[in-house]
């Protein structure tokens, strides 16, 4: 866990450089050319770098150990730095936009496109690269800070994608229209972007269950390593950024001993474990009575 937590800090700190070094390319793009689109995509890279910045700072509280004030740690502060990530893109599709309809009653065909349109392409293939690394390792290390980070720098890569087209379009048609057009293309896609950010988050916060194929592999591992127990129910689990908190009620013979048991709990948490490392077990033990009588080995999940 340790570890994990080393990598999600630095790839989140390395995320605000990098993040500065884009932003200054495009901005240097729009400059040159005066395209209302590339200053759209170069606003959109100002929301990256505030992004940047609070999910260096929600990662690194998050990774704090559990104390008094918060006995189960602080894993949802990625959580609420996703949220604001996109409650901020959502505030740049609406600056974007204002630019936009702000230049229909007067386009202007941009200036130096060539140049333009190289230095916008440059700063798209780092952000590709970049937004590749962070959504593997948030998806690794389940760090809902980076995925959400990689998310936004994707959408990025795309609206990118689809300036240069929309410019290309432009110096080939004429029609300087097409430039704030695209401009307020990019801004619905960035809107949409933001809001699958902000959704996805809440409902992290709402204490989502595990994905469907996590929850097979924990009753798996739960069904391969009680022996001893006569059955197993009420399994319940939720996402609190990397950690994953899992609870159920275990039976066990009337007869059996409490070290006997709490083996079986030792064996049943390492098994739950390898399959999900950051995973957290409580099991509630409890003595075998007439309604669970005949129901050995049967794990009821």
């Amino acid at each position: 866990m340790e570890k994990s937590d080393s990598v999600v800090k630095r790839l989140a700190f390395w995320g605000i450089p990098l993040s500065l070094a884009v932003m200054a390319l495009k901005m240097l793009a729009w400059h040159v050319t005066g395209s209302v689109a590339l200053l759209s995509d170069g606003l959109e890279s100002t929301v990256n770098v505030i992004a940047a910045v609070i999910a260096w700072l929600a990662i690194g509280y998050a990774s704090r150990p559990a104390d008094k004030s918060h006995p189960f740690g602080h894993h949802k502060a990625e959580y609420l730095s996703a949220v604001i990530e996109g409650v901020l893109i959502v505030v740049a599709a609406l600056l974007i936009a204002r630019e936009a309809i702000g230049s229909l009653d007067n386009p202007a065909l941009p200036e130096a496109p060539v140049l333009g349109l190289g230095i916008n392409a440059v700063a798209a293939a780092i952000n590709a690269v970049w937004a590749y690394v962070l959504i593997t390792a948030g998806k690794r290390h389940r760090s809902p800070a980076l995925s959400a980070d990689g998310e936004h720098i994707l959408s990025d890569v795309i609206t990118s994608a689809g300036v240069l087209v929309g410019l290309l379009l432009v110096l080939g048609t004429g029609y300087a229209i097409l430039d704030p057009v695209m401009a307020l293309i990019v801004a619905v896609n960035i809107l949409y972007q933001g809001w699958k950010v902000i959704s996805h988050s809440v409902s992290g916060l709402m204490d989502h269950a595990v994905d469907a194929d996590e929850e097979d592999a924990i009753k798996s591992a739960i069904a391969a390593n009680a022996e001893g127990a006569l059955n197993v129910h009420h399994l319940r689990s939720r996402k609190a950024g990397r950690a994953i908190f899992i609870d159920f009620d275990m039976v066990v013979p009337a007869a059996m001993t409490v070290a006997q048991a709490h083996d079986i709990c030792d064996r049943l948490e390492d098994a739950i474990q390898v399959v999900l490392p950051t995973a957290q077990c409580e099991i509630h033990v409890e003595p075998e009575s007439e309604k669970a009588h005949g129901v050995r080995v049967q794990m009821q999940m």
